[in-house]
């Protein structure tokens, strides 16, 4: 079978199932980030990339193209409650491609870096014959005890998310902000039992973490908090939103809606719906799949 036929989760599953992982991985392949252990401390590890073409347009302001490819590591790092600390950058652009373009992505890259507190400490440049490829390592750090991962959710859990949804390739699937203050909070006050971020879509980002919990779930359409002008549709599948989607006991359900409009009171925290037995385990369509 081809890429195509399989789709996106399919074939991260069949490539990454007999890898080799010694004890000091808590956590592989599968979530927003790995885990792993090192001198006694939890060590998070993610990488990420942009495709021209694909993440963002030819036209598009390289400012923006490097802010968004650290930003999409970082959220990764604030999906799992952590904190980003060190970069590496891999290019791959055209031999013709004018400096001042490729200087001005750095200049975005290290814009991320400086408003997120992450160290550039190195990397790779190389050729490309075709579309400008950039990648980003990032390493993190989360307390023991903290880290969140997409499988803990229980029966009975709330299900929230930040921000709007929708709508996003206006701008924002180049300009966003990754949650990194809210998560931290969230998991130094409240039994986040799982947490992720939103970059193909609630309907394909939420699916993966009810089935990594074994349970299914229960939306309300009619509560999803949407950008002005998108539509439940858009809501569901655009993708690229990267706000928190999280899981929450019903018992912390109203201290956490007091305590955040205390806290960000100019951001949105909504409740979409539940983690149940015997529910949805899909919806209909899918969000954004890189293979389909």
């Amino acid at each position: 079978m081809n890429l195509s036929e399989l789709g996106e989760d399919v074939v991260v599953t069949r490539l990454t199932r007999s890898l080799h992982l010694d004890d000091r991985v808590k956590l592989g392949p599968g979530d927003d980030c790995a885990v792993v252990e090192t001198a006694g401390r939890l060590q998070l590890l993610k990488s990420d990339c942009v495709v021209e073409g694909i993440h963002f347009l030819p036209d598009a302001d390289p400012k923006w193209i490097g802010w968004k490819a650290m930003c999409r590591s970082i959220s990764d790092i604030a999906a799992m409650g952590g904190m980003p600390l060190d970069a590496l950058v891999t290019v791959a652009v055209r031999p013709e491609t004018d400096f001042a373009w490729l200087k001005r992505v750095y200049t975005g890259l290290a814009t991320a870096a400086k408003v997120y507190q992450v160290n550039l400490v190195g990397g790779e440049t190389a050729k490309s014959p075709g579309p400008f490829f950039l990648s980003i390592a990032l390493t993190g750090t989360v307390e023991r005890g903290r880290y969140v991962g997409r499988f803990g959710g229980r029966k009975g859990d709330w299900l929230f998310v930040t921000g709007k949804l929708g709508g996003s390739i206006g701008g924002r699937h180049l300009r966003f902000r990754p949650r990194v203050a809210e998560a931290r909070w969230l998991v130094s006050r409240f039994p986040i039992h799982a947490m992720m971020d939103l970059s193909d879509g609630l309907a394909s980002d939420l699916p993966r973490l009810a089935k990594a919990s074994r349970l299914g779930f229960e939306v309300d359409l009619a509560a999803l908090p949407l950008q002005s002008g998108a539509s439940p549709e858009n809501g569901l599948r655009d993708g690229e939103d990267y706000e928190l989607l999280f899981a929450l006991p019903a018992a912390a359900k109203k201290r956490l809606e007091l305590e955040w409009r205390r806290k960000f009171p100019s951001l949105r925290l909504t409740a979409i719906g539940r983690l149940v037995e015997n529910g949805r385990t899909h919806f209909l369509g899918k969000g954004y799949d890189h293979f389909v």
